[in-house]
């Protein structure tokens, strides 16, 4: 019987990418090294092949891949979370995936195509959460998007620990927060959420996932360690020096909030190409070189042990 903890993980919670090499395979030693960082530097959980590293276009076999790589790197160290979802049928075969190979949960990530009803999402949920005795967080974003109701029968069922909004719609945050309360845990799963946390902390999130903690995971800690204390000066420096120039570029292209973080990996010196997989497009040069500068001005101002490349 599994030992783990039948809670979500807390803070700022890592995302590695799937790293491919000059050919567009997959590089499972980039992966390690891009999970060990994220260890290093302090993010409490490892979550794999999700929304960062493009579950919506590798095999079920890469995924086995990067899972068992992620549970050697993770073992004894943080929790595994993997992510499942799109079609039905490969979402419940990676969540038998993510069970044997001794994973602590998965996110679920939006069904495949279809723009469900409430019904059909809740039966789409529940027949994954259902399927293992793994931990569940559902993913609000996109074509899932659950009402009040939906969520609240949804919590009957034991293993759903968490709930990750990236759709931003506050209205319905503040509702279901008001509704469901401590029952679950609640992430900030908004694209470069550091942008939006100060919003989510106000209703009880308490984690979220950081795009930029894959290249600059000192920056994320230092924002959230001033956000929690009240620093309203780091925190609005840390915004206009960092956080929101990053921003800025990531909007300029749908697919960024993929492959800006790769690009950002290979500025600091990690072992990554900015490759990634249709239908997201690499970075435009001129973003890179704008990327590549706020990095180096932020590690000039804000040390670590990551080095500005010139």
């Amino acid at each position: 019987m599994s030992t783990f903890s039948r809670r979500a993980p807390k803070g700022i919670l890592g995302f590695p990418v799937a790293p491919m090499d000059a050919e567009g395979k997959l590089d499972l030693h980039a992966l390690g090294e891009n999970i060990e960082f994220l260890i290093d530097n302090g993010l409490k959980s490892v979550f794999v092949a999700c929304g960062a590293g493009e579950l919506h276009a590798i095999s079920n076999e890469e995924y086995r891949a990067m899972v068992e790589v992620a549970a050697e790197k993770t073992k004894g160290k943080v929790p595994l979370y993997t992510g499942v979802g799109g079609n039905i049928t490969y979402a419940l075969e990676q969540a038998q995936i993510s069970k044997e190979l001794g994973a602590e949960g998965y996110l679920i990530l939006p069904p495949y195509l279809i723009d469900p009803s409430q019904d059909g999402i809740y039966n789409y949920l529940s027949k994954i959460i259902e399927s293992t005795n793994l931990n569940a967080i559902v993913y609000q974003r996109d074509n899932c998007v659950l009402e009040p109701k939906t969520l609240q029968k949804l919590c009957e069922i034991t293993q759903l620990v968490g709930y990750k909004d990236g759709l931003g719609d506050m209205e319905l945050n503040v509702e279901l927060t008001h509704l469901i309360g401590d029952r679950l845990e609640w992430i900030n799963g908004m694209p470069l959420a550091e942008v939006t946390m100060a919003s989510y902390v106000n209703l009880g999130f308490t984690s979220y996932s950081s795009a930029i903690s894959n290249y600059i995971p000192h920056i994320s800690a230092k924002y959230y360690d001033a956000l929690l204390k009240g620093n309203d000066e780091v925190v609005h420096e840390l915004y206009e020096e960092v956080i929101f120039p990053i921003h800025r570029i990531r909007k300029q292209k749908k697919g960024y909030a993929v492959s800006l973080i790769k690009a950002g990996m290979q500025i600091v010196g990690l072992p990554v190409t900015t490759n990634v997989r249709a239908p997201i497009a690499p970075v435009e040069e001129g973003h890179y070189e704008e990327l590549k500068s706020i990095i180096n001005n932020a590690l000039a101002k804000y040390p670590t042990h990551a080095k500005a490349i010139n």
